[in-house]
């Protein structure tokens, strides 16, 4: 039974609710206020009473990881699929250097994940003795690569501090916070009030002038696409009417897609997409950094401009660009659909897009044996099923030839392009869903960096399926080193274990195959067992196709 308090606070004499908390307990009472039901934690000494207040609270479910990585992949993966807020719990010191990597990718992506973390005792901070863990200036370091770190030095701050940290994630651009306390905070008890979780700030009022010049644009183009990324995730519906009343193919690299489905006429690849980029006019960029524009492409069209609708005013700076909506994407898509109704849609061009998007699907079977694995996996996943890729030659193949057909059900690693994301990630994306089918992709080089967490995935019972394409090598470094550096070969050749006994000795089931007609009946039962599986999939080093004539590909030049 909680107790009502009168201890003092800092700041004055307790107030009337309060009751006394650890650091640690106010903390979890604040992710019970925010909802949270999950947290991936890694315990250790300087945690130990945030750890043991998530042991005593019922209402969350804590899932311990091997690495503390992991244990923030997970977190992103749990955050990206269900546009929940995904939280974790390490160590400082190395423990938050080692998910720092995760807090880099889901900011990069946009993902709302929250890292507790400890430090020094308090009678330490700053003076360098050497404690455990100890990390000068910590928080410069998290706040370098998240959207904002706070030190919470006493428990009566951490309802304000918790809320705040919620609010700031999950408002406008989202993206990764953390939240730091010393070694004692987690442990003393002192009077706190109640956390009241704090409301979304609203976006930027929509510029109606804006929305006028941009339809201006649009009603006097010929050949106008739409480029979207993960700010336009929750945006499809109006996405793809937008689409629709333009006539406009809509084109993702990797975080918009699903956005407008794959198998609608308008949802296009990049590598169909770069089939009317020469003769695009006018681009509608929503929610996207637009790595397309100068990065992959290369290239733009001679006149070629651009409108930007962004929730972030700081993104929309970045690139000069014709018009700048600073909105919601689905207020400034609705927004500018009505506007366009108004000034007249412009000219159709839907055979030119069907026979763009027909001649892309025809040109990329050239990319083998990835396009005709990839096939079977979409063939055999749901259609809400999820999909995680990774940093290999599968992973770099499917950007552009497995299908999504919902937003959110592709989990990638964005611009960040961590090797070794995936797996862990994924069992992050079935915690999150546990009644719907994942399946990871993964790389034999990529899956090592995390392979010890199918120990976690038995521990667990995640049902994660795991698709490893085994081809001995960093497939891509290997590529480069013999294209572009005289053949000389240095640590991109692998040597492997037994990935099928690997697996087994985990007690996940293992399976191996060697063609697309094997994996089918693998992956079915896989599929339908329900528990973790790892499917391997031996490709001959250097029998890969190259997928990268669809990434970055070559445009003719004036």
């Amino acid at each position: 039974m909680l107790k009502t308090s009168a201890t003092a606070a800092p700041d004055g004499p307790a107030a009337t609710g309060t009751r006394t908390r650890t650091g640690g307990e106010a903390i979890v009472d604040g992710l019970v206020a925010h909802g949270v039901d999950t947290v991936f934690a890694l315990p250790g000494a300087q945690i130990y009473g945030l750890t043991d207040a998530l042991a005593r609270e019922d209402r969350i479910r804590t899932i311990g990881a091997r690495h503390e990585q992991t244990s923030a992949y997970m977190a992103f993966g749990y955050a990206r699929a269900s546009g929940r807020p995904g939280v974790c719990a390490v160590v400082p010191g190395p423990g938050i250097l080692n998910a720092s990597a995760a807090l880099l990718t889901a900011q990069g992506c946009n993902v709302p994940v929250l890292a507790l973390t400890g430090d020094v005792m308090s009678a330490f901070k700053g003076r360098e003795r050497g404690m455990l863990h100890e990390l000068r200036d910590q928080l410069t370091v998290l706040r370098a690569i998240t959207k904002s770190a706070e030190a919470v030095e006493h428990p009566s701050q951490v309802p304000t501090l918790i809320a705040r940290a919620f609010q700031q994630m999950t408002s406008g651009r989202q993206g990764a916070v953390a939240l730091q306390g010393f070694w004692d905070f987690f442990g003393t008890p002192a009077a706190v009030l109640p956390c009241v979780p704090l409301p979304r700030l609203a976006p930027p009022p929509l510029d109606l002038d804006s929305i006028t010049q941009a339809a201006t644009l649009l009603a006097g183009a010929r050949a106008p696409m739409i480029f979207t990324g993960s700010g336009a995730l929750d945006a499809s519906a109006a996405v793809t009417r937008l689409a629709e009343t333009l006539g406009a193919p809509v084109v993702s690299l990797r975080g918009g897609r699903g956005v407008v489905s794959d198998d609608h006429p308008l949802g296009f690849t990049v590598a169909a997409g770069a089939r009317l980029w020469p003769q695009a006019d006018v681009a509608v960029v929503i929610g996207s950094r637009f790595e397309l524009l100068d990065i992959r492409w290369r290239y733009r069209p001679k006149g070629l401009k651009i409108i930007r609708i962004d929730i972030d005013p700081a993104e929309v700076r970045r690139l000069a660009v014709d018009v700048s909506i600073v909105a919601d994407a689905a207020e400034a898509s609705d927004a500018l659909i009505q506007a366009i109704e108004k000034a007249g849609p412009p000219p159709r061009r839907d055979e030119a897009i069907r026979e763009a998007k027909a001649a892309a699907e025809q040109a990329i079977q050239v990319v083998q044996p990835q396009i005709d694995y990839l096939k079977v996996i979409r063939d055999v996943l749901p259609r809400d099923g999820f999909f995680v890729d990774e940093i290999s030659q599968v992973g770099f193949a499917s950007i552009f030839g497995f299908p999504v057909y919902q937003p959110r059900t592709l989990v990638t690693a964005g611009y960040q392009g961590t090797l070794g994301f995936g797996f862990p990630t994924a069992l992050g994306v079935k915690v999150a869903f546990p009644d719907r089918a994942v399946v990871s992709i993964t790389g034999d080089g990529g899956f090592m960096f995390a392979a010890q967490e199918l120990a976690t995935a038995v521990q667990y019972g995640i049902g994660v399926v795991t698709i490893l394409f085994n081809n001995s090598a960093f497939g891509n470094v290997r590529r480069d080193q013999l294209e572009s550096f005289g053949g000389r070969i240095l640590g991109s050749e692998l040597t492997n274990p037994d990935f099928v006994k690997f697996a087994e000795s985990f007690g996940v089931r293992g399976i191996r195959v060697t063609s697309p007609q094997q994996l089918r009946p693998a992956l079915e039962q896989a599929l339908a067992d329900g528990g973790p599986v790892l499917i391997e999939v031996v490709v001959p080093r250097g029998s890969d196709g190259n997928p990268w004539p669809f990434l970055q590909p070559e445009f003719p030049r004036p």
